[in-house]
């Protein structure tokens, strides 16, 4: 199936659970010149420096790239964790000039008539319910990556995004690089000649996590709607800001979390509009006792139909690096050579002594010719042209699903076949049930989009 009949076909109606109640808001498509309203739902995350030197989890990130985008504002932000309210509050009001409106529960933000975006910056396991619940209610989303944590939330998605018109961006920002989409157009054009494999490597150290003992939950955390369509746990600091990445409940492993980016790379430039249908992974938790439940080390193979093979790996301890490049990011080999393709920048060599070839960093251009993934969206949102987006949701479903298929061959451990066109495991109705979940009430995925 092409890029075009996938997308077009994504219209389906799946689905177990009950609707979720919604409130759906006639869209008037805005002129350039009107003000679109944005909410960032979630805060939190691991510290790091940003732009203008503003400290904060990846929701912050999305701030900081809506304020560099005229006639945006931030108007509302969310998080089930009012300790980081005021801060996050106060950074918002010295970039936009007016305080933001400030709740604890997604579900408030989508009753509201004035808010045209949703911007989810969640723990994975909310991405899909989330983006569900506001193309339901009448607004357009950036969903960070991965766009889902389970498979079968994906055709969710894509028909919620499909029956109410809307723009639905997923966050893989390489998508949105100037230089990537240059190296991609360079590989299309034939210029390594066939190119029969590709490659991605996260090599990324991680400490232990430890051993945590569960604890009361903190004053202002919102335990229960941190959770959400996960299975209750008592709250375990582990369990919470960013090292919920490590438990089967809440994360998608390193192939989710940073392996995506590798794999998308490899899918997009290689051209393939569809999903593997062979896989086999083998891995482990090796060197730690501690809580992580996740492995720190796997390594997946992926076969497609047309014979062609995509290759996942990632390391979460001390590596060596490897080769002529260093070992991190999509790598692509062709019968004249290969290239190595990061988020910025893609390099070639050539021939057998890897002979340098063209290359390109978003580094060494000028302001003018980078491109930004917020911006695209944006623009798409105003124009209403799905066809123009960096990353709709059709192609973020197709890329996850990728690192959320060597996870499941892990876990069952074994060899795979998957169908494509029904997205189910050929007579594997033990690994079938690791494409879905029960979601805990009342943060139910609707039965009927």
């Amino acid at each position: 199936m092409d890029r075009r009949k996938f997308i077009k076909d994504s219209g389906y109606t799946t689905g177990m659970m009950a609707v979720a109640p919604v409130v759906i808001k006639d869209f008037v498509g805005k002129s350039p010149n009107d003000t679109l309203n944005v909410a960032v739902v979630g805060i939190s995350g691991k510290d790091r420096p940003r732009v203008r030197g503003m400290i904060g989890g990846r929701g912050m990130v999305h701030v900081n790239n809506y304020a560099g985008i005229p006639n945006v504002r931030i108007t509302a932000i969310c998080d089930v964790d009012e300790r980081l309210l005021p801060g996050a509050s106060a950074e918002v009001e010295k970039l936009f000039e007016k305080k933001p409106r400030t709740e604890v529960d997604f579900r408030k933000l989508i009753e509201d008539k004035d808010i045209d975006i949703i911007s989810v910056a969640t723990p994975d396991h909310w991405h899909a319910l989330q983006t569900v619940w506001a193309c339901q209610a009448g607004k357009d989303v950036y969903v960070e990556k991965p766009a889902h944590q389970l498979i079968a939330e994906g055709k969710k998605m894509i028909e919620a995004a499909r029956k109410y018109d809307r723009i639905v961006q997923n966050g893989i920002t390489w998508r949105s690089s100037t230089s990537t989409k240059a190296g991609v157009k360079f590989l299309r054009d034939g210029k390594l000649g066939e190119v029969y494999m590709a490659r991605g490597i996260v090599h990324r150290y991680r400490p232990s996590i430890e051993i945590v003992e569960d604890s009361p939950i903190p004053e202002g955390v919102h335990w229960d709607k941190f959770l959400g369509p996960a299975p209750y746990r008592p709250f375990n600091l582990n369990r919470y800001i960013y090292n919920w990445h490590w438990f089967w409940d809440t994360g998608t492993t390193e192939f989710g979390n940073n392996g995506i980016y590798r794999m998308d790379g490899a899918r997009w430039a290689l051209g393939i509009d569809t999903h593997p249908v062979k896989v086999q992974c083998s891995g482990g938790l090796f060197l730690r006792k501690d809580d992580q439940e996740v492995p720190n080390m796997m390594t997946a193979t992926y076969e497609y139909e047309d014979g062609r093979i995509i290759q996942n790996e990632f390391r979460g301890l001390y590596t060596n690096p490897e080769g002529v490049e260093r070992h991190n990011g999509t790598f692509l080999y062709g019968e004249d050579g290969w290239m190595a393709m990061n988020g910025g920048s893609f390099k070639t060599y050539f021939g057998k002594n890897n002979e340098p070839g063209p290359s390109m960093s978003d580094s060494d251009l000028p302001d003018e010719e980078k491109t930004n993934g917020w911006k695209n969206f944006v623009d798409c949102v105003r124009s209403r042209k799905v066809e123009d987006l960096d990353c709709d949701v059709a192609e973020g479903h197709l890329s996850a699903s990728i690192g959320h298929l060597g996870n499941i061959a892990y876990r069952a451990g074994r060899k795979l076949e998957f169908d494509p066109a029904t997205e189910k495991f050929v007579n594997d109705p033990e690994a079938d049930k690791l494409l879905t979940r029960d979601y805990r009430a009342p943060y139910l995925m609707p039965d009927k989009i």
